[in-house]
């Protein structure tokens, strides 16, 4: 499940991207096929490192000898351990919403990428993140959890001061915030319940067969109810 378009950040073969906060690496596998790249994923947490790295051992390569490459490293994302201007791609998806300093994590994106360069990054989308929040406190009190809701002009503003030009945004995963409102409205049975696990079905089959019904819903839902804005910006300098 891809929330950063990989075409409209501009990937392209021979270029060093940085999936920063990788997860479970979703993005990271994508990039990695979608060019030649040198790909770069780094997690605060190491387990989560280690299921990416077990991602790439379960897909074959379908070019040996492509001249891919890719690595992996347990980093905070306040103080990467790349040199300055050395990147030239930056994913950063679903993570400053967790990050109590995320103007220090612009500030070291805008360091490492190189003038030209370009970074995707998306969040929680203002509405359907504040709705969870009014419909179960406990959503984003957990451990790990959201700690904040930005609203577009707070972040654009924050990357346009770390040195960003912003020029594209969109919304995602239309189908999916209302899976999040029947969690957070159900909150003490969403383990149990049979709407939220026939809902998460749904996703699933969503997710992994991409029928045409399903895709063209997601087109119309995520203009007006997208789990998630994205934002594509473009280093300063020449």
């Amino acid at each position: 499940m891809q929330t950063v378009d990989l075409k409209t950040l501009g990937l392209e073969d021979g270029m060093r991207l940085l999936d920063l906060g990788c997860g479970a690496g979703r993005h990271l596998h994508a990039a990695y096929y979608f060019a030649r790249i040198d790909a770069i994923g780094v997690d605060i947490k190491r387990e989560d490192v280690e299921r990416t790295r077990e991602g790439f051992g379960s897909i074959p390569d379908v070019e040996p000898n492509s001249h891919r490459w890719f690595g992996l490293a347990a980093a905070d994302a306040t103080g990467l351990p790349f040199p300055n201007a050395s990147i030239d791609r930056v994913i950063c998806s679903e993570v400053l919403e967790h990050v109590p300093d995320f103007v220090t994590v612009l500030d070291e994106c805008a360091r490492t990428i190189k003038p030209g360069g370009k970074l995707g990054i998306s969040v929680p989308r203002f509405l359907p993140e504040w709705l969870c929040w009014k419909l179960e406190p406990r959503y984003h009190q957990a451990e790990g959890g959201h700690i904040r809701i930005f609203t577009p002009r707070a972040l654009i503003a924050a990357a346009e001061r770390a040195g960003f030009r912003l020029y594209r945004r969109h919304h995602a995963h239309g189908l999916h915030s209302p899976y999040w409102w029947l969690q957070c409205a159900l909150w003490d049975k969403r383990e149990t319940s049979s709407l939220v696990r026939a809902y998460r079905k749904f996703l699933e089959w969503d997710i992994l067969q991409a029928p045409w019904i399903t895709r063209v819903a997601d087109k119309i839902t995520s203009p007006l109810i997208g789990k998630s804005a994205v934002f594509y910006f473009e280093r300063a300098g020449a």
